[in-house]
């Protein structure tokens, strides 16, 4: 009998140290577990690596910001001078056919000066792969000499590769291309670059 109460002793005593174990055991997991919900984890179900975004520092608009040119005596020859345009729209288009306006309707300060004739209207412009297609009234191909008619095809040219200085250029006057101009019949080469003009026309 007293073995019986004896074993029945040990056996208590191991239950309540596998008892006190296990209440430390869970005791143990469950801190842990409220230190693992309290950190907080980045929700990203897709798996991907998700880089910061970083504010950006860029005015809107800026890089579609275009120039009309005018022309500006210097000494006995002319150079081409530009002027920024206020455009409302980033499209190259719009923002393009903002600067044919303001060109067309001439300078309105300063000692620039234009040689593109009062009254010349723009009838259509379209900009495309590193091309710009102007088409003009019959108005531009009036009155002047060489010179005059150099500096007007100067200032369409510039105007016109604004927003993408090597953008080739071709000039329609009602549609049709400008082969030769004015009286003197100064010839064009289409289509016109930057850099055509300036070996090719110089002012």
């Amino acid at each position: 009998m007293k073995d019986q109460q004896g074993s029945n002793r040990i056996s208590s005593g191991v239950i309540a140290a596998v008892s006190a174990a296990v209440v430390a055991v869970g005791g143990g997991v469950a801190w842990f577990t409220t230190q693992s919900s309290n950190t907080p984890t980045p929700s990203n179900p897709s798996g991907r690596i998700e880089q910061p975004v970083q504010p950006s520092t860029r005015q809107p608009g800026n890089e579609n910001t275009p120039n009309v040119y005018w022309l500006r005596p210097n000494n006995k020859n002319v150079t081409l001078v530009p002027q920024p345009v206020r455009v409302a729209s980033v499209l190259p288009n719009q923002a393009l056919e903002a600067a044919f306006q303001s060109l067309l309707a001439g300078p309105t300060e300063g000692t620039d000066s234009t040689t593109i004739p009062k009254g010349t209207k723009l009838l259509g412009l379209k900009s495309e792969n590193d091309e710009v297609h102007v088409n003009l009234s019959e108005d531009f191909t009036s009155g002047g000499g060489s010179t005059s008619m150099m500096g007007r095809v100067g200032q369409v040219v510039y105007t016109a590769t604004t927003l993408n200085p090597k953008a080739k250029v071709y000039i329609d006057v009602n549609g049709k291309p400008l082969d030769v101009l004015g009286g003197e019949g100064v010839e064009l080469q289409q289509p016109l670059t930057r850099e055509q003009f300036q070996k090719n026309y110089p002012l």
